[in-house]
Order: C-alpha cells, then sequence, then structure tokens
C-alpha cells in the first residue's frame, strides 16, 4: 500500500441504488422487450471483452516478466560462475544488486510520481469500490499502464512479490473502461454502452473484471467468482454469476491461447495462468485421517506468522506515513529494499553448503553450481536465484531430500521479513505468491521433520498445506482461496484439508489482528462497511448515528440558495432531501450534488423554460454524459440575475428514497445500507418529516470502536 494516498479524503460514496426520478421511469417505460433483450446481449458482450482483454494483459505481463528475469539470472549466473573460479565474487553481488536496483528504480519512479493509487496489488482499493467507496482514480486508464508496467518491473527486480495480486486490480480497470464505451483519460467517445454510465452497472462490470484478474492469474474461474463474492460484492443474483462465470472462463481461455502460440505449442492448453503449481496425481498426495489433525496445527501455525506479518507490516505502514511520505523518499526506499534482497540472497546462497545431486525432475530453470561438486547444485540458489512462481513449484514438486532442514529454516525466517518489508513500498505488487512462498517452505520444512517424530510424509504435500496456511493467516480469504488453491493444483483431493487449514489459519489470526487487506483499508480512513454490524450495536438507533440537522431544498428552491450550499466547503455535502413547503420538513424526494450540478451547467431554470430560451428538454443522456467526472461547483458561472431564479426539482429528485423511523436499530440501518448499497438514508419522524440523515461514514465510525479510533488518530499524528 502507497502511504501518499493512505490518507486521501474519499469524501465520496457510489450510488449503487438507483434514483427513479420522471426521467428514468418515462425511459424505461418506452423501451420496448426487444431493447431490454439487447441490453442483456450488450452486457454479455462486455464480460466477454473484459474477460478477454484481463487475459491479453496478463500474458503480455508474463511474457515480459520471464523475458527480463530471464536475461538478469543469465547475466548473473555467468558472472558468478565466471568469478566463482577466478575469485572476486563482490563484483557478482554488486552486478545483482545494480540490476534490481535499476529495475525497481524506474517501476517506483512511474508509481511515485506518475500515479501512486497504483502502488500495490489494488486489492484493497477495489474492495472498497465494490463496497460502496469511491477511492479517487483508482479505475482510470493510467492507473492501468502504470500498474502494468510497475508489476513487471517489481517482480523482474527481484522483490518478494508477485505479479497476481495486481492483475485483480488490472481486471478491474479493464472493466471499469469498456463498460462504459469510452475512455475519460484519452477523451475518446465511442457512442457505445451509453445506457450502463451509472454506479449500479459499472459495478457489476467492475466485479467481472476482479474475477477474471483472479481467472488469469490463478487459472481458477470459480474460484474468481468466489472472490467477487467473498471480498466484495454488495449485489448478487443468479444472471450477474453467471456473467462473472463467462468472464473468468473467457480470461483464463485468452490467456491459456495466446501462451500456447508463445510457447510455439498452439492448441496445447497447459498454462491456464499466471502462477502454475504444477500437478498434483492423486496417488502421490493421497492423505491419511490422522493427519487431518496435523494439517489444523498447520493451519494455526499460518494463522500466528499471519498475525505477525500484518502486525509487523500494520507498524511499517505507520512509519513510512509520518517519514517516507515523500516521492523521491518512497523511490530510494524500494531501491534499498531491492539491493537489500539481492544482498541477502547472495548471502544465504554463499554461505550455504546444501548441495545436491543434478537430477531429471528438478524444476527450478536457474540452477547454481558456486562450491558444490561438479554434477551438483546449490539448493539455497533454487528458492533466492528464482522467480518467486518457479521456487514456489520447486518447493512443491521437488523430490524428497532436495532440501535440507537448515535451508528451508533460514529461507523461511529471511524471506518473511523481506515480504514484509516489501510490502507497502512506491511499487506496483502482490503479496500472494510472497505468502505463498514463505508457507511452502515452513510446510516443506514441516514435512521433513515429521518423520523424525511420527510418520514419513511427503514434503511435498505439506509445502502445499503450507502455502495455504500462510496466505490464508496474512490475507484471511476462505472460501475463494479454498477453490483458488484446488483449481490451482488441479486435483480436488485436499479440498477438504485445504479448506480446513483456511478457516483454522483465519480464527487464530483474527484472535490477534485483522487481515492485511482490512488493516490498510482502515488506515485509509476509508468509511468501508463489512457483512455485519458489530455485535454490541442492537443498543444504537438511527438517532444515535444520523447526521443533523439536516440541509433540505424545497420542491421549487432558489437557484442561488442552491449555489451557495454546494459552495459550502465546510459541508460539501453530497445527498439533499427535498421537503414541501406546504408541510416544512415533510420529505418529497431525494436529490444528488452531481445531479444538481449537471441542471446548474444546463441552466434548467423555471423562468428560462417559461420564456422558452432553452433549447431543448435535459434527458438522462445528459447525466450520463457527465458521469463519472461531474464538473465542481466552482467551475459553474451563474450570474446574479441567474441566482434569483427558481429551480423546480421535482423531476429530477428521487420520489422514492428510502426512509426509517428514528427508533430503528443500528444492525437494520446497516443490512438496508449493506444489501441495497445505499449512499444516503433519511430518518424521518412519526409525520414523515426530515430529522436527519445517515451516510456511510457514519455507520463505518462504529466498526472502529474507541481502539480502532484510538490508532487512526495515532497514525495520524
Amino acid at each position: 500500500m502507497h502511504s501518499s494516498f493512505l490518507f486521501c479524503v474519499t469524501r465520496y460514496s457510489l450510488d449503487y441504488d438507483s434514483s427513479e426520478n420522471q426521467l428514468f421511469l418515462e425511459e424505461e417505460r418506452r423501451m420496448s422487450y426487444l431493447g431490454f433483450r439487447c441490453l442483456e446481449i450488450s452486457r454479455w458482450v462486455i464480460c466477454g471483452l473484459i474477460g478477454f482483454l484481463t487475459g491479453l494483459i496478463a500474458c503480455c505481463i508474463d511474457i515480459a516478466v520471464e523475458k527480463l528475469a530471464g536475461v538478469k539470472y543469465f547475466v548473473v549466473k555467468q558472472n558468478i560462475e565466471k568469478f566463482t573460479e577466478v575469485g572476486g565474487l563482490s563484483i557478482s553481488l554488486i552486478l545483482w544488486a545494480v540490476l534490481n536496483s535499476s529495475l525497481v528504480m524506474v517501476g517506483a519512479i512511474t508509481v511515485a510520481f506518475i500515479e501512486p493509487i497504483a502502488a500495490g496489488s489494488g486489492i484493497p482499493q477495489i474492495k472498497c469500490y465494490l463496497n460502496g467507496v469511491k477511492i479517487p482514480r483508482v479505475v482510470r486508464l493510467k492507473t492501468l499502464v502504470v500498474k502494468v508496467f510497475g508489476v513487471i518491473c517489481s517482480v523482474a527486480g527481484g522483490l518478494a512479490v508477485g505479479k497476481e495480486g495486481p492483475m485483480i486490480h488490472s481486471g478491474a480497470v479493464v472493466a471499469a473502461g469498456v463498460s462504459q464505451g469510452r475512455s475519460t483519460s484519452l477523451k475518446k467517445d465511442f457512442k457505445i454502452f451509453e445506457y450502463f454510465r451509472r454506479d449500479t452497472e459499472k459495478r457489476d462490470f467492475v466485479s467481472a473484471g476482479a474475477a477474471a484478474g483472479v481467472s488469469a492469474a490463478f487459472g481458477a474461474p470459480v474460484g474468481g467468482v468466489l472472490f467477487s463474492l467473498e471480498e466484495g460484492a454488495s449485489f448478487w443474483n443468479q444472471m450477474l454469476t453467471w456473467r462473472i462465470f463467462f468472464a473468468s472462463m473467457i480470461s483464463t481461455f485468452t490467456l491459456n491461447f495466446f501462451l500456447s502460440i508463445y510457447n510455439n505449442k498452439p492448441g496445447d492448453l497447459s498454462s491456464p495462468g499466471l502462477i502454475n503449481f504444477g500437478r498434483f496425481e492423486s496417488d502421490s498426495v493421497a492423505y491419511n485421517f490422522y493427519e487431518i489433525p496435523l494439517f489444523i496445527v498447520m493451519g494455526a501455525i499460518g494463522g500466528l506468522l499471519g498475525a505477525l506479518f500484518n502486525k509487523l507490516n500494520y507498524w511499517l505502514t505507520i512509519f513510512r506515513i509520518r517519514y517516507v511520505h515523500r516521492p523521491c523518499l518512497q523511490v530510494m526506499e524500494a531501491m534499498l529494499v531491492a539491493a537489500v534482497t539481492a544482498t541477502v540472497s547472495f548471502s544465504m546462497i554463499y554461505f550455504s553448503n546444501d548441495c545436491q545431486p543434478l537430477g531429471p525432475d528438478q524444476s527450478e530453470d536457474y540452477q547454481l553450481q558456486l562450491f558444490c561438486a561438479d554434477g551438483e547444485y546449490n539448493s539455497m540458489a533454487t528458492t533466492f536465484f528464482n522467480t518467486p512462481e518457479r521456487s514456489v513449484r520447486s518447493l512443491f514438486h521437488n523430490p524428497p531430500g532436495s532440501y535440507n532442514p537448515g535451508t528451508l529454516g533460514m529461507f523461511t525466517v529471511t524471506y518473511f521479513f523481506l515480504a514484509c518489508w516489501t510490502y507497502g513500498l512506491a511499487v506496483s505488487a502482490g503479496v500472494f505468491i510472497p505468502s505463498l512462498l514463505i508457507g511452502a517452505a515452513w510446510g516443506r520444512l514441516f514435512g521433513i521433520l515429521l518423520p523424525t517424530v511420527t510418520i514419513w510424509a511427503d514434503p511435498g504435500k505439506y509445502a502445499l498445506i503450507g502455502a495455504a496456511a500462510q496466505l490464508g493467516g496474512i490475507v484471511r480469504m476462505t472460501l475463494s482461496l479454498t477453490v483458488i488453491m484446488v483449481e490451482a493444483t488441479g486435483n480436488v483431493t485436499y479440498g477438504l484439508p485445504i479448506m480446513l487449514v483456511l478457516m483454522t489459519a483465519k480464527i487464530v489470526g483474527d484472535y490477534f489482528v485483522e487481515g492485511l487487506y482490512d488493516i490498510h483499508i482502515k488506515l485509509q480512513s476509508v468509511p468501508f462497511l463489512h457483512w455485519e454490524a458489530p455485535a454490541t450495536s442492537h443498543w444504537l438507533t438511527a438517532r444515535e448515528v444520523m447526521g443533523a440537522p439536516v440541509i433540505c431544498f424545497n420542491r421549487l428552491e432558489k437557484v442561488g440558495t442552491i449555489v451557495d450550499i454546494l459552495s459550502n466547503t465546510s459541508t460539501n455535502h453530497n445527498g439533499f432531501p427535498v421537503v414541501v413547503p406546504v408541510a416544512p420538513g415533510k420529505i418529497c424526494g431525494l436529490i444528488l450534488r452531481s445531479q444538481l450540478i449537471v441542471l446548474l451547467k444546463h441552466k434548467v431554470f423555471v423562468e428560462l423554460a417559461r420564456s422558452r430560451l432553452t433549447q431543448r428538454k435535459l434527458q438522462l443522456k445528459d447525466f450520463r454524459d457527465a458521469y463519472p467526472r461531474f464538473p465542481p461547483i466552482q467551475s459553474i458561472h451563474v450570474s446574479q440575475d441567474e441566482r434569483d431564479c427558481m429551480m423546480d426539482l421535482s423531476e429530477f429528485m428521487n420520489p422514492t428514497p428510502y426512509t426509517v423511523p428514528q427508533e430503528t436499530s443500528l444492525p437494520r440501518v446497516f443490512k438496508l445500507f449493506r444489501a441495497l448499497g445505499l449512499r444516503h438514508l433519511v430518518v424521518v419522524d412519526h409525520d414523515n418529516r426530515v430529522v436527519g440523515l445517515v451516510t456511510r461514514k457514519d455507520l463505518a465510525r462504529y466498526h472502529l470502536g474507541k481502539h480502532g479510533l484510538e490508532e487512526l488518530q495515532l497514525a495520524q499524528t
């Protein structure tokens, strides 16, 4: 997570509840059955395009990383072999550190100076978007370009990161762009898909994009669907499930198809995702009933290590917020981490005496002999001198005896702290693969040491369980991660153990600290709504949480009053109840700031309409054309004469907003917000008069509690 935007002002929520004003209802009533069918076909076409483009981006990232990393490791390997014989290996260390730092520097400069929101994996930001919070610039084209370029530099630069997490963000950006039929960044409008230019429709497509990203990353289309359901989407139905699954399938097929062409094996669809765990054959991974308690113990270990990882990264992020907030300092820190990672990796390889005989079963591509005898290779190099994905595959599938316990123990400790330090840099990078790699290392160590206590065990099997435990302990995903691991391994045999391990890791980890993504969401001061209201909130009512007094507009309001209220920076409200003048305070609708700005921009005044100076009647298309970057009120010029005009809000307000009595319990208010994706909830008395307004920020405050608010205040000082 990038510290420069941790406290970005997220003033705006997203409207996942459609405003059913007169313009909207008239358009819906004019549309024929055939028109609705065409819209449904358009949704399927968009989902197909999302899957195709996401898979294509994943393919480009994979090829670019493979080429860059291949060149880097080849040059370093040649240099190491040269200086092993004649002496002067310090030159090899310097070369490795310089190459790493150079690649990371390019990626960090791009992120820090061009688009800071592209830092990290982007998963917390997408979770916030699907939850109903508008994070500035999170789904723009520039963010996508910087994200893709940055992750290539980060992974090729040897950082303890993965390229799988950013694919979720990339897929979401693709979905947000394709579904709107235009690019606001390029100022190009293709005049297609105009109906979908609203938050409700855009959210569904972003859910599909996130799922397509998971599918491309892990070759797990079902896991992608469940990820969108578990981690973000506030609304779900059967047709949406089918469309998201379709996008996920197209994504993994596109990646598979183009990689088969790149590998000169057209039609050989054996690379469904960016990370390929390799196939676990049923007879080699079969487990016994008595091993299940051991797997649960590994889940508890993963939860403890995950909690430690998250807590250390939390305090490190606080430090970055306070002291490493300038872009130049962020670039320097990223370069320092890259150099330290290369130095630590080289030192671990140099001082390791774990030599293993070369064999046909080794899956690593960059074997280093170093001081080992002829016909042997340095086992430590298979973990450090490799891309993280290949290292994970080596730990899963290398035969027993390929690693000494000391090698795995030292690697686990060093890589744990390197990954913890790396997450949060001003680079585009994910935490999935480092977590899997750490867990695979200590899981394989667990399997190696097990025979000394009880039974013989296949270390590759325990590497898989350890990887799941560690990742679950850090990110706290259960349902979707179970399916992702099962799909990525190509074997359903381990579905039950993986599920038990992830549940145990989550329970143990949650006892100490939240998941990594939730921690960083909280540090952004984002009004994120969880699935349920706090357990101790039943004694609270809407009266206690609502904002009051409320700024209301009359159905027929003076333009000057509207301009003054919208220009008031001390309040900066985004929703305004509309009341009936004859019955003071009695609600008759709700209108948004964005709608009022469009009305002011087009001079929709009663006097102009009567004098027939207005060119045409305002249409829903005018609001869609302004979406999503509505102009600020400061850019709207209103003359003194126009300030005295009146504006009729009847046609444009939502005449049926959701309202609750002020005695409504907080859990009930919370369910309405969470399930319906509301932005504002009007609180009324027994006479239907407006007494308050509940916003997302009001509800999120009660999720933090006293301790959470103290932590945020500590971070902000």
